[in-house]
């Protein structure tokens, strides 16, 4: 396992713990874990972001934080965020991102996440990619 994998899994951890909101100083949280501050910074400003359903805030200096809530949203409102998120284009690869997160958040089973990956795998143009996502989000909100 990477060590960013597993700096991710043991916030997740954490989070869930305490219920969805967490405050963390990150060089505790480095020195608990065994790696340098920047490796925490790295991991949450990539997996922690708010198109996964994250919002961070921070404060610099000696009595700094960084405070992670995860976003309580409920399926419609998660849909609704993904439409906005895919935006005119997306590639194969960030389609595949979003489907898997998707998937991973409950909101779509595994075989409607099998079905729109086959799906936007198979479109060769970007633009189209993304409509025809969107057009499926909305109508799994139905």
């Amino acid at each position: 396992m990477l060590l960013t994998d597993e700096i991710a899994r043991f916030i997740e951890e954490m989070l869930s713990k305490a219920g969805g909101r967490l405050e963390i100083c990150r060089n505790d949280l480095a020195d608990k874990i065994g790696c340098v501050p920047s490796q925490i910074s790295y991991v949450i400003t990539s997996r922690f972001t708010p198109d996964r359903g994250y919002i961070i805030e921070s404060r610099r200096g000696g009595g700094g934080y960084i405070r992670i809530i995860k976003k309580q949203l409920h399926k419609n409102e998660y849909i609704m965020h993904f439409v906005q998120a895919v935006g005119d284009e997306i590639s194969p690869e960030n389609a595949a991102v979003f489907i898997r997160n998707l998937e991973g958040h409950g909101i779509v089973s595994a075989r409607e996440a099998a079905i729109m990956l086959a799906a936007s795998q198979a479109v060769d143009k970007n633009d189209i990619r993304a409509a025809m996502l969107k057009n499926i989000a909305v109508t799994l909100m139905k």
